[in-house]
């Protein structure tokens, strides 16, 4: 009896059990609070609508903001921000004193942490500079403002920066200089628009530590007046210089008169022929760089 129980178990559930499906695991979906949308279908209904909206629009936006889920209105409501508007150390990197804001696009010079002592604004769109613009910083040291756009510095600039040392104002449009700090010992005026009558007759006789001066690529006629005897490297390549006196560089009433710090003069480019003011470069320990026949 027993035997003939356990052929008909067999005989009966063994071909149910094989017949059952294996169990699948249901592919997940993820569901906001609440409701019965899946986060995929709100995506794509959003996605549809901005669509939609684009064209009646004729508006141009991007894909990465079309597919932005719009949950928190007062987002919405934000104007954009611009750049100009933002904090210079949001804007620009300011680390240990130091302030970079090369290549950003900016007009103005930004108002600077009071403890500045570095500015490099290269490469922006910089037309003028104000008095205001340092007014209260006046730790700078070094200020670089190559390949900008600047065509104005306001008198006194530079007026109350007693410490800097280093200027560029190179690649503008200058067509003048401004009055320069005392204690500079680099000053960088390379490719701008300056002629001779925009540089004043004693504008680098009293910076006493003036070691490098670059006028090269500009318009000048003449070399500037009054060079101070801490000189070393003059650049004055390319400009229309047609004529030096016997005063330019040495002194013609003193001919033991020697110019000790003087390591370096470019005048090549410049219409002068050399060889014919001899006696100009009587005090010189080496002859300038330019055209003698």
């Amino acid at each position: 009896m027993k035997t003939l129980q356990t052929t008909f178990f067999l005989f009966v559930f063994v071909p149910l059990a094989n017949s059952a499906p294996p169990i699948q695991q249901e592919s997940l979906q993820f569901y906001e609070y609440d409701t019965d949308v899946t986060m995929g279908s709100l995506i794509q209904q959003d996605y549809e609508m901005q669509s939609k909206d684009i064209r009646k629009d004729g508006t141009n936006v991007s894909l990465d903001t079309s597919l932005r889920l719009q949950g928190d209105d007062s987002e919405r409501n934000v104007p954009p921000t611009k750049d100009t508007n933002l904090p210079t150390c949001l804007l620009c990197v300011c680390l240990s004193g130091s302030v970079y804001c090369e290549e950003i696009d900016i007009e103005a010079v930004p108002p600077l942490p009071k403890e500045t002592a570095y500015l490099y604004a290269r490469f922006n769109k910089i037309k003028r500079i104000a008095v205001s613009d340092f007014a209260d910083i006046t730790t700078l040291r070094r200020i670089d403002f190559s390949g900008n756009r600047i065509e104005e510095i306001e008198d006194g600039a530079f007026s109350k920066l007693l410490l800097l040392e280093e200027l560029s104002l190179a690649e503008n449009r200058l067509l003048k200089l401004p009055v320069l700090p005392p204690k500079l010992t680099t000053f960088n005026a390379n490719q701008n628009r300056i002629k001779s009558r925009g540089i004043k007759a004693n504008a680098f006789k009293k910076l006493t530590n003036l070691a490098y001066l670059y006028l090269g690529h500009n318009a000048l006629e003449s070399v500037p007046l009054n060079l101070p005897e801490s000189l070393r490297i003059l650049h004055l390549q390319y400009n229309n210089i047609t004529t030096i006196t016997d005063d330019t560089f040495c002194k013609s009433n003193n001919t033991r008169y020697i110019r000790t710090s003087m390591d370096e003069i470019r005048m090549e480019g410049n219409p002068i022929l050399l060889a014919k003011h001899v006696n100009a470069f009587s005090c010189l320990r080496t002859l300038p760089v330019g055209t003698y026949y």
